[in-house]
């Protein structure tokens, strides 16, 4: 399974539900990459979809243990039926928020982080992969600037 987050500086992706910063590259990033995927989402990340709706294209599973029901959504109660789902899915991707990102990191193997070189205020955070031995930097795929703030579109393996 894979994840893609964007992250700030201090490892920051977000605050009140959303991101503070977004850039349009790495909207862009996130279509692209998560195109025909099957993609994981808690409560709050999907409260922040355009029109609260599931993303097109997608097949999109909500990870909620207190929702009755999603519309247009799949609904998993734990990260176990989540990751059973996942193994049926020709690929399958984490895509937030926190507390989706935390009980599903020990499934992945692959990361696509997008590091915006700015810090807004942040409450809720990312684990720093520089930091954790199991993970490694394996590629740029991309690199830019964008209304004046440097990015990186970064791939990172489990060792």
């Amino acid at each position: 399974m894979e994840l893609i987050v964007a992250v700030y500086d201090d490892w920051g992706i977000g605050k009140d539900g959303t991101q503070p910063i977004a850039l349009s590259a790495d909207r862009k990033f996130f279509r692209e990459a998560t195109r025909g995927a099957m993609v994981i989402a808690g409560r709050r990340t999907i409260e922040d979809f355009p029109g609260k709706k599931p993303l097109p294209g997608r097949v999109n599973v909500a990870l909620s243990r207190n929702q009755e029901e999603i519309p247009g959504f799949t609904l998993c109660r734990s990260p176990e039926d989540a990751l059973e789902l996942a193994e049926k899915a020709e690929r399958a991707m984490v895509i937030g928020g926190g507390s989706v990102y935390r009980q599903m990191l020990p499934y992945c193997d692959t990361a696509y982080v997008t590091r915006v070189h700015t810090t807004p205020e942040s409450d809720t955070f990312f684990p720093n992969l520089d930091e954790d031995e199991q993970w490694y930097l394996a590629e740029t795929l991309q690199s830019g600037e964008e209304n004046g703030i440097r990015y990186e579109m970064l791939k990172y393996k489990r060792a």
